[in-house]
């Protein structure tokens, strides 16, 4: 069973009118929502190739309900632990006249140190019949620095590896506690945009800092491709003619747990992630076909 983290997502509400109007009445022709958050993604993927996986972290209000019904609609398990707060919605209001898109994003809820507790007690039962533990995205408001270290900690206690997608301080505070592969985040979620902590240093080199500090492993997320540092070496894996796109990174990070949770070696877990990334859509969706072609086509070299 891999179990995915998700401590700050969100509901996904899209609205479409055919013409908006600013300061006016608009229509809105239809609604539709999606649940939001890097782990939330991750899950999916993983569900989609036949994984057993299990969606926890923090969800709470209305939203939250909507956020788990329409991830069991999905088919994708999901065991959460409930705050007092609502989670946050992300409007997302698109114009059909000219395919703009305006979003407004509310404030993430405050977690209590009480529900801090719980979450903790929820997730290390669930460290008792995992396979991989993947930690994503940004932590919302009242969770310390230092939230995903002690979550990376409890998995290795119970010998669970750990894929770690975040950034600044809250990857920096995990790194101690030896998650088997790093995933440095950045703010937009572009795979394009990728940056490794230390200003100004080039980001093979900056891995390796990542390496040093205690990540079993660094993967370096690119628009062209994907980069591996571990001790032992580096690889990169590429597929001619593709350039992914923004959604193409949860894919990615959902490509590389299965490879970590059963020991791959690091060129067929490379060839996993791109192919999977390659076969994405803008939505998230993977079609199996065009993952099944694309594979063999995937370079990978150290």
């Amino acid at each position: 069973m891999i179990v995915t983290v998700t401590l700050n997502p969100a509901l996904r509400v899209g609205y479409e009118a055919e013409r908006v109007s600013r300061g006016a009445a608009n229509e809105v022709s239809r609604v539709s929502y999606r649940a939001g958050g890097r782990g939330l993604a991750v899950a999916k993927v993983l569900h989609t190739f036949g994984h057993e996986v299990v969606a926890a972290g923090l969800v709470g209000g209305s939203s939250g309900e909507v956020i788990r019904d329409e991830l069991a609609r999905a088919g994708v398990a999901t065991q959460f632990t409930r705050i007092n707060g609502e989670s946050r919605r992300i409007l997302e209001i698109t114009d059909a006249a000219d395919g703009t898109v305006t979003t407004f994003g509310e404030p993430a809820p405050f977690i209590t140190t009480e529900e801090l507790g719980r979450l903790a007690a929820d997730y290390r039962a669930l460290m008792a019949d995992a396979t991989a533990a993947v930690l994503c995205g940004s932590l919302p408001d009242g969770l310390p620095a230092e939230t995903y270290g002690s979550l990376a900690s409890y998995a290795a206690e119970a010998g669970v590896p750990v894929v770690l997608d975040a950034s600044g301080s809250a990857l920096r505070h995990a790194l101690s506690r030896r998650p088997a592969l790093v995933i440095p985040g950045d703010a937009t979620g572009d795979p394009a945009a990728v940056t490794v902590p230390g200003p100004g240093t080039p980001a093979a080199d900056g891995a390796a800092a990542l390496v040093a500090d205690g990540a079993g492993a660094v993967a370096i997320l690119s628009g062209g491709g994907v980069r591996a540092v571990t001790a032992a070496g580096e690889w990169r894996a590429e597929l001619a003619g593709q350039h992914l796109h923004r959604a193409s990174r949860d894919a990615m990070v959902a490509g590389f747990v299965p490879g970590i949770a059963l020991a791959w070696s690091w060129p067929d877990i490379l060839a996993h992630v791109i192919a999977l990334a390659a076969s994405s859509d803008p939505a998230g969706d993977v079609d199996l076909e065009a993952y099944e072609r694309l594979l063999p086509k995937v370079t990978v070299a150290p």
